[in-house]
């Protein structure tokens, strides 16, 4: 989750493939508290095999980074997923809020939720990195130059306020995304010293 959480707001410039870190927006924090209370209700993650009184001061602080950590991940997948501005932004934030919020009302499961959500991040993906990425025209001569080249192009990436990033960035935020479904298919409910009998 730590990688998942560096690299998700990570884009490679065009020009100079200069790394470029982008911040989450404020939406993508309230979407990853979202996330986090659907762990809660779909038993991915049980509260009290991770928090308890009857732990160290220590055991809970370790708990207490790699829940952050998991906090900071599903922020950073939303802040990679959604679009950095314009239109398409408010497209898919809204996208994302209905699907979270009549999510938070319905019955899941640990298996029910991970299938819903990697759906639901399957289709952002593609819909940022291969659909609007192919609306965007490559920043290469002066603005009449990629007028005269391609009109419609350029129109779309205008009216869309579409960024420019390299085809890179795609390739990093696959493997973002992948490290990230893959977490939570192989994170526990509880940590694996909840096994150990208490003293």
């Amino acid at each position: 989750f730590l990688l998942v959480a560096m690299l998700g707001g990570l884009r490679i410039g065009i020009q100079n493939s200069e790394f470029i870190f982008l911040r989450p927006a404020l939406i993508s924090l309230v979407f990853a508290v979202a996330l986090i209370a659907l762990f809660f209700r779909a038993k991915l993650i049980d509260f009290d095999g991770w928090f308890s009184e009857d732990y160290s001061a220590l055991r809970n602080t370790a708990n207490g980074a790699v829940f952050l950590t998991l906090f900071a991940a599903s922020a950073q997948v939303f802040n990679s997923l959604l679009p950095e501005q314009g239109l398409p932004f408010w497209v898919v934030a809204f996208c994302f809020f209905w699907t979270l919020w009549n999510n938070l009302f319905a019955d899941f499961d640990t298996r029910k939720l991970l299938r819903s959500l990697g759906a639901l991040f399957g289709f952002a993906f593609v819909a940022k990195y291969l659909v609007l990425a192919n609306f965007v025209s490559a920043e290469e001569g002066s603005w009449l130059y990629r007028v005269w080249q391609n009109p419609g192009q350029e129109a779309i990436t205008y009216l869309l306020d579409l960024p420019r990033f390299a085809p890179a960035t795609g390739y990093l935020q696959f493997f973002a995304l992948l490290f990230y479904l893959v977490g939570l298919f192989f994170l526990s409910p509880k940590p694996p010293e909840t096994n150990v009998q208490k003293a």
